[in-house]
């Protein structure tokens, strides 16, 4: 007999069928009713263009913050910047990297497309 306390705490989390699934909502994730991944971030609707170093063993990357976009029309965007960068990067946390340091091709890029932008940092 199984303990009703750690049935409540069990859930689905693979299935042989579709894959992982949500242990809350109990479907796959791709179409996961509960996630927040849609939800899109507050801010103050500046963009901001920085470039960082650190714990990149000294390679430089442009992080662009405060895209108010849910994270797949996020990734989209990225894949667009990346393109017209001509490097790679990648989404992490609402945050895009993109290779080396492309701060000035990217303001004027976004700003293009509406959004208002600000250097940050050096």
């Amino acid at each position: 007999m199984t303990d009703p306390s750690k049935e409540a705490t069990m859930a689905l989390v693979y299935s042989t069928e579709s894959g992982r699934t949500c242990p809350d909502c109990q479907q796959p994730r791709d179409h996961c009713q509960c996630s927040n991944a849609n939800a899109i971030p507050d801010g103050d609707g500046i963009v901001r263009i920085s470039r960082e170093t650190k714990g990149r063993k000294g390679k430089g990357v442009t992080l662009i913050r405060g895209i108010p976009l849910a994270e797949k029309e996020l990734k989209a965007l990225a894949k667009k910047l990346k393109a017209k960068c001509g490097t790679g990067g990648t989404v992490k946390d609402g945050v895009i990297e993109i290779q080396g340091d492309q701060r000035d091709l990217l303001v004027t890029e976004l700003s293009q497309q509406g959004y208002t932008v600000k250097r940050a940092g050096g």
